[in-house]
């Protein structure tokens, strides 16, 4: 139970004099950093010798940046100061020249977009006090770190998907054998290559000045590879245009290329033909090529076959004239960048160049399909929904016959593929809805003792106005402002379009299933409830948001525009799930994903409502929220949005409860600062309250939604007499612990710890929460996790550094650096070290300054000897007359199950639908059910050897199998409601497959 020992320095005049020549000597590297290798101004190089000076002490305690070698860390420290000044710096915000791209920056520094991304965050938190006194309070927004990453991803993402079809579709020589003319032709398709690529990135930034979204750039991509299509001579072409079943879709004049690339990359013909309408007029505009129609044109070689109408550039990609379009398309580019100041997204089409660095920047706040992560059922603490979905991805391809691309039966699953058939969804299932509330829905709003129809109507148009707002973002600037907010203003009318169907879709399905749980359809309550409605609008764009995965509103956008914390939201993910059958498997994900980040550190957060909730059903911990400044702020009323983003309703009245501002609920707890505003609910009859919910109780049907957002102190009847805030404070500790749960066991089980430490952590994690709440305010509950892993591994005398638990920890899928590097305390005055006020420490100093103290009597009830004992009756969650010593729950296995901590091998339970392919005879079966012998009289060893013998007389494959690659989307694919299978049968590994280690980090 010691604390953790830290290396000491020593001091003296020898030490003094060599840190001073060091600090001359990084200054003087500093300045030349920014007047050689960048070529500053005065006035930039001044800002930035500022915002380097002011910082140098935080540097000093910042040896984990990069490698942690003192020539790293600068170099990284360097590039953090200079992309800060680079785009808060006044020279940005006048326009005027003399600022760098991050590009520049990189290059100057020797480092490469990953591990810039990876360290930026950590800096950030350590000098936001200093950008603030600098630049403002708005700095975090106008730096657009988040959106700048997005964007990075996307890119990538896109290159990668570009380049894959570009080698369906081309060949990359004429086949030609001879040496000269192999290299002619390879630099003749690389400049193919780079034309598709410019003609995307220019098409790019012409459509787009604010709401750059993956499923519009895919749009544009493949409206490009059409025009590549028809262009680029026949000669080089991967495919027969007459029998290759990639181009599918025919008709009496020829192949459909516009419905047979639909087919392919999942867009629709609409979209598509709009995509490639605006690639035909940056053609026409920029390159000035003359076009005439495939009818005219149709003697051409390229063009036999296939269906006309489509728009063709006399001489576009024939000899110089592709030297002179790939000169104009460079230059235009060029100057777009040059205004911009952002990335040279140019270098995403040559995989060598060394900016791109590897790895994933996919992690953490920014979530893409396709990247490592838990499954529905571990990773969301809430209930899983699952059930088979017609919009799932498809896994299988077209198998051509005779030409050489997709020739695999299994399709790559890649995330834009993923986020095409996730907006297929969006597309085919919402769009076709009526924009305003069914004829079902609107005798639910005339039911409540008021009729709320006009009430609803007019928020959503309001909350929905302040999330797709068409006006300036940032720092964003566009070459072709005018063009590109004309594209914005009839993306963001889109959007709005879809989040408000999709709204009133699953609000009428909520209260279908209230109604039914009370028996009634007055559900006043409910739907007069101002919060429960922002958080379903949220809920809602949120989701729109994610199908497109837009760059500039990622969550929690939805959470600040709407006035919500994140605990208001964390309330109806669960329902929102449950009441839309339809949502696809990734948007399911996405909305877990979600409920993770709420539950583990966001409604934690410093003004968030849960500690309003708290301070009612935990009243003991009010002195601490209210030292600390917790208790969330008011939401904004309705007034107060609408004329921040200036949003008019088209001259609808004003409702009546925005006319006269309601009185303060007595019961309500609120923040001190200032007083409430938002709207109180409509009077409802407690009794009838009470009544309804006791009726539901008897009929064992799930609890009302409306209890979870009723007042805080409201008694809630279906709790035996506890508060709304008691109860709905259970319930979050709940899934804490659940989430808590999965993340030891998943750590215990890398750090390969015994049952009994498992069990020991857990219970530890469980006091705290109960008795030591206040060790999770305003932190992660991972850094919980990792002091208790090491408290717990002390006291039961385990070899067990915190440094491997941390190296453990890193390769967690959700891992963050700056969870063990920056962790939050507040000093009190009476602080032994002399440091008063917030401060963030390392987790370390964590562990010996604030854990320690705190938990040491805890840590003793859950030593050795400690027994396990049963939780009372009744009892959500340990409290301070909990037993000393809490089971650890039985969890749902993962699926894929991890059975090895030193391999990436996995088991996954087998699907229902496939038991009786499985068990019909067949020759071929290379599978066992348990009990069941695959030859008559023989027994389970047997045929577990002789499947084993089987699978190991094959060909062998060359190569090892590297099973690190194999994402969980890829095993998703192919397990289609999973969850809800029980395990029937388990595959066999065989003895003599080669396993690929996971890489140790360096």
């Amino acid at each position: 139970m010691d604390g953790v020992a830290k290396p000491s320095t020593s001091s003296g005049s020898g030490v003094t004099d060599s840190a001073s020549a060091a600090a001359a000597s990084i200054d003087e590297r500093f300045a030349d950093l920014c007047e050689s290798k960048l070529g500053l101004d005065d006035s930039m190089t001044r800002q930035a010798m500022q915002l380097f000076n002011e910082t140098k002490n935080i540097k000093s305690s910042m040896s984990s940046l990069g490698g942690g070698s003192p020539e790293e860390v600068e170099r990284f420290w360097s590039a953090c100061v200079m992309y800060c000044v680079s785009r808060l710096s006044k020279a940005r915000r006048s326009k005027e020249s003399g600022s760098v791209s991050l590009c520049q920056i990189l290059r100057a520094s020797k480092l490469n977009i990953v591990d810039f991304f990876k360290e930026m965050p950590q800096f950030c938190i350590k000098v936001a006090h200093i950008l603030t006194g600098l630049y403002g309070s708005d700095w975090e927004k106008r730096l657009e770190l988040k959106e700048l990453q997005a964007n990075v991803v996307h890119l990538s993402l896109l290159s990668r998907h570009y380049k894959r079809a570009y080698q369906e579709l081309f060949l990359p020589n004429d086949g030609k054998c001879s040496d000269s003319s192999s290299e002619s032709n390879n630099q003749e398709v690389s400049d193919y290559y780079r034309f598709g690529w410019l003609l995307f990135l220019v098409l790019r930034i012409q459509t787009f000045s604010r709401f750059k979204d993956l499923v519009t750039s895919t749009n544009e991509l493949v409206s490009v590879l059409a025009v590549l299509i028809i262009h680029i001579p026949v000669r080089l072409r991967n495919f027969d245009i007459k029998d290759s079943s990639y181009f599918g879709k025919k008709s009496d004049r020829g192949v459909s290329l516009i419905a047979s690339l639909c087919e392919k990359y999942h867009t629709s013909e609409d979209e598509l033909s709009k995509a490639l309408e605006k690639t035909n007029t940056l053609i026409l505009d920029i390159l000035k090529k003359k076009p005439w129609t495939a009818t005219s044109a149709c003697q051409q070689d390229n063009l036999t076959f296939i269906d006309p109408g489509l728009t063709v550039f006399k001489d576009l990609l024939q000899g110089g004239s592709l030297k002179s379009s790939l000169l104009i398309l460079e230059k235009e580019y060029e100057n777009a960048i040059n205004t911009r100041g952002e990335l040279d997204e140019r270098m995403f089409a040559n995989d060598e160049d060394s900016l791109l660095g590897s790895g994933s920047l996919s992690g953490g706040a920014i979530n893409l399909p396709g990247t490592k992560r838990k499954y529905d059922v571990m990773a969301s603490p809430a209930k899983s929904i699952s059930s088979p979905n017609p919009m799932s991805p498809p896994r299988f391809c077209l198998s051509p016959k005779g030409n050489s691309f997709c020739n695999s039966k299994m399709a790559p699953i890649t995330p834009v593929s993923t986020a095409m058939t996730t907006a297929k969804w969006l597309r085919s299932t919402v769009s076709p809805l009526p924009s305003k509330p069914s004829g079902e829905l609107l005798r639910f709003f005339s039911a409540c003792d008021k009729d709320v129809t006009d009430d609803i109507v007019h928020r959503a148009g309001i909350i929905l106005g302040a999330i797709f707002t068409s006006s300036s973002f940032g720092e964003q600037i566009c070459t072709n402002m005018r063009s590109a907010n004309r594209m914005d203003a009839i993306w963001t009318e889109q959007r709005k379009m879809e989040a408000l169907k999709l709204y009133y879709r699953v609000l009428e399905s909520m209260c279908r299933a209230e109604s039914q749980i009370l028996s009634g359809n007055n559900l006043t309550l409910l739907l007069s409830n101002e919060r429960f409605h922002r958080c379903m609008i949220a809920c809602s764009a949120e989701l729109v948001l994610a199908t497109h995965k837009t760059v500039t509103l990622m969550f929690p956008a939805v959470l600040e525009k709407t006035g919500i914390t994140a605990f208001d939201l964390s309330k109806v993910i669960e329902g929102f799930v449950r009441h839309e059958d339809t949502l696809p498997r990734e948007l399911k994900r996405h909305l877990n994903s979600l409920e993770e980040r709420l539950l583990e550190s966001m409604s934690w957060e410093k003004g968030s409502s849960m500690y309003n909730s708290l301070i009612v059903a935990r009243p003991v911990l009010s002195i601490e929220i209210n030292r600390l400044g917790l208790l969330a702020e008011p939401m904004p009323s309705l007034d107060a949005i609408a004329a921040h983003h200036n949003i008019s309703m088209g001259g609808l009245p004003p409702l009546p409860f925005q006319k006269q501002e309601r009185l303060q609920d007595k019961d309500e707890i609120r923040s001190p600062k200032r007083a409430c505003t938002e709207r109180r609910h409509v009077p409802v009859d407690s009794n009838s309250f009470r009544s309804q919910v006791k009726d539901s109780i008897k009929l064992k049907l799930p609890p009302p939604l409306q209890s979870a957002f009723a007042s805080p102190t409201r008694p809630n009847p279906a709790a035996g007499g506890e508060t709304c805030a008691e109860t709905g404070i259970a319930v979050f500790f709940s899934k804490i612990s659940k989430l808590a749960a999965i993340r030891i066991r998943s750590l215990c089980e890398r750090l390969q710890l015994s049952q009994q430490v498992l069990e020991r952590v857990y219970s530890l994690v469980q006091q705290i929460l109960s008795q030591q709440t206040g060790l999770f305010f305003n932190r992660h509950i991972d850094q919980i996790i990792l002091c208790s892993i090491y408290g717990v591994a002390k006291i039961s005398q385990l070899q067990l550094s915190f440094k491997e638990i941390v190296f453990g920890y890193r390769k967690q899928p959700q891992c963050k650096p700056q969870v063990f590097r920056s962790v939050y305390v507040h000093w009190p005055p009476t602080s032994h070290n002399g440091k008063t006020g917030e401060d963030h420490v390392d987790i370390i100093t964590f562990y010996n300054e604030v854990f320690i103290p705190a938990v040491k009597p805890l840590l003793v009830e859950v030593g050795p000897g400690a027994s396990p004992k049963r939780k009372e009756e009744g009892k959500v969650g340990p409290y301070p007359e909990s037993p000393r010593l809490a089971r650890f729950p039985n969890l749902p296995d993962m699926s894929p199950k991890k059975v090895s901590a030193t391999h990436n091998v996995y088991v996954s339970p087998l699907r229902s639908s496939k038991m009786d392919t499985l068990l019909s005879p067949s020759p071929k079966s290379y599978y066992a059910c348990v009990g069941e012998s695959t030859y008559a009289f023989q027994s389970p060893s047997k045929d577990l050897k002789a499947i084993n013998n089987r699978l190991n007389s094959w060909k062998k494959v060359s190569g090892r199998l590297n099973f690190d690659i194999v994402s969980d989307l890829v095993v998703a694919s192919s397990l289609n409601g999973v969850q809800n299978a029980k395990p029937a049968a388990t595959e066999v590994v065989p003895t003599k497959t080669p396993v690929k280690c996971e890489p140790s980090e360096s």
